[in-house]
């Protein structure tokens, strides 16, 4: 494959220059676009996250191009990495929910998208009454961070909306992610997935991959490429199916089915954790009465739920420790949902 050298010394395959042109030059808003890979939302945006995306400026809005809502819980005061971050429509709103005390960090190889961010920087600023801005943008690659100049254990949650099928390596970006990320941070991310690996064919169609679906993992590769690399077993946190009306496009792709699916992985310790049973103590903004974390558990305040030992592991070891109680052995519990079915999202009752 032709290479060819770009910024901070990494190099730019025909795939990352595909990319560019796709979404620096031919794409003017999201109009243009000939699938809902890249405008599907999983779920209803609650009135919080609604207030704080009608405050980013419309130039701004039009220019994103995402296929889910990626705005996980308890924010205040943390340090956000934005993978992708485009138009830098999320790294706006995100820049709200974090307060002026926390810091969102956006990084993208395209140009003319991290102009475009820049140019508003400002501006959002005055409208968010920021005395210093809380949110910088990187001219970088999502498979080469620390080169980029991001350090290691430095960021509380990452976040990416439909940008890691558009990359190559998709192991280097998870193994990246999970270098930059402190121990107990969380990467949230909202993608395009297929229910079997894509040929060559799909693989190498320019529209295809511009639009997030030639670029597509396989679901089951998630699972194993995460394990490799570090992360806890991803867990589905909601899933859509995506339609594909373009005629040209349905006849290529034949028998392939896609979803946008937003999965949480977490960089936790190693080693087994015992069941046990906890209490959501209540007060997370947004989900004060009721924390729906995946789409296996939904957390009611003051009600106590016995969780298994990976969940019991993340609510002790990440940032929602002190949301949680935990309960002694042998107390009343209460089941908040099955198991699903080994995380299939194309059979499972969480794709919407």
């Amino acid at each position: 494959m032709a290479e060819e050298q770009s910024v901070k010394g990494f190099k730019d395959t025909t795939t990352h220059l595909d990319v560019k042109d796709y979404y620096g030059k031919r794409l003017k808003n999201s109009a243009d676009l000939q699938t809902n890979a890249c405008v599907t939302p999983a779920k209803p945006i609650p009135a919080f996250i609604r207030q704080a995306l009608s405050k980013v400026h419309p130039e701004v809005t039009a220019r994103y191009y995402g296929c889910g809502l990626v705005v996980p819980e308890c924010l205040e005061g943390c340090r956000i990495l934005d993978l992708g971050s485009g138009s830098g429509r999320d790294c706006y709103m995100l820049s709200q929910l974090v307060g002026e005390k926390g810091h969102v960090t956006g990084i993208d190889m395209t140009e003319d998208q991290l102009e475009l961010a820049k140019t508003y920087l400002e501006h959002h600023m005055q409208e968010f009454g920021y005395k210093k801005p809380n949110v910088n943008f990187v001219l970088g690659y999502i498979e080469a961070l620390t080169e980029a100049g991001l350090e290691r254990n430095s960021f509380d949650i990452i976040i990416s909306n439909c940008v890691v099928n558009l990359a190559p390596d998709k192991k280097k970006v998870l193994a990246e992610a999970y270098d930059v990320l402190k121990d107990g941070g969380e990467f949230y991310f909202s993608d395009v997935y297929s229910s079997a690996r894509l040929t060559d064919e799909i693989k190498n169609h320019k529209v295809l991959w511009g639009e997030c679906l030639g670029g597509a993992l396989w679901w089951k590769d998630l699972l194993q490429l995460a394990e490799e690399v570090g992360f806890s077993p991803p867990r589905l946190v909601t899933a859509a199916i995506i339609t594909v009306d373009n005629k040209e496009l349905k006849e290529i792709l034949g028998d392939y089915k896609f979803i946008s699916a937003t999965y949480r992985l977490f960089k936790l310790p190693k080693g087994t954790t015992e069941p046990c049973q906890v209490m959501y103590n209540g007060g997370i903004t947004g989900v004060e009465s009721s924390f729906q974390f995946d789409c296996q558990y939904t957390f009611q305040a003051d009600k106590v739920v016995e969780v298994d030992g990976e969940m019991a592991k993340i609510l002790t070891k990440s940032r929602f420790a002190e949301d949680f109680t935990l309960q002694p052995p042998g107390g009343s519990s209460e089941r908040c949902g099955a198991a699903p079915n080994p995380l299939n999202t194309f059979e499972q009752p969480c794709v919407y």
